[in-house]
């Protein structure tokens, strides 16, 4: 840490004798513009920031007028129109996020696995069966199976009995798991 403070302080100092040496020479450099010369530099950088504030305010100059608008409406003093109907949330869509969902990914992981276990053989269904068949024999099952009918320890059969009803009383769900189930 020493050496490191020294080598600092030695630049700093060897810094300031350079700049104090070279301003010793006194040569005549003086920046001479002309009148012509200042007109064109004050016209560039007039341009210059008109151009940069048209730039931030385009969309304010371009924007089209509403009929909200024209009217004076209480919600334009809180901006409550602005919360709700911004140009925003149209197309919004978060940026790395795919449209997959968390049952998406619960089924290819037990596909990959080999753990996806056949809800139709659970609830003893047959692959085609229709929305009433299914929600009947989950019934049907439920009342058998529920640990206050049975008196029994029958927790992780009614798991399993509410997870496969789930799954298959919800059509896109049901085209999800039979997909990773390989059922067409």
């Amino acid at each position: 840490m020493k050496l490191f403070c020294i080598f600092v302080i030695s630049v700093i100092i060897f810094g300031e004798l350079q700049t104090t040496f070279a301003q010793t020479d006194e040569l005549n450099r003086n920046l001479e513009i002309s009148d012509e010369e200042k007109i064109i530099l004050f016209g560039g950088f007039a341009i210059a920031v008109i151009a940069i504030f048209l730039f931030l305010a385009r969309d304010i100059i371009l924007r089209r007028k509403t009929s909200y608008d024209k009217e004076d409406f209480e919600s334009k003093k809180d901006r409550t129109y602005e919360k709700y109907h911004s140009d925003w949330g149209d197309d919004y869509e978060e940026m790395g996020k795919r449209r997959n969902t968390k049952e998406d990914k619960e089924f290819r992981d037990a596909a990959i696995n080999n753990e996806l276990p056949n809800y139709y053989e659970i609830l003893g269904i047959p692959r085609d069966a229709t929305q009433g068949e299914i929600k009947k024999k989950f019934r049907e099952l439920a009342k058998k199976t529920h640990p206050d009918k049975t008196k029994e320890d029958s927790d992780e059969e009614m798991v399993e009995l509410n997870k496969a009803y789930e799954v298959l009383s919800d059509e896109e769900n049901r085209k999800k798991y039979d997909r990773y189930l390989k059922i067409d």
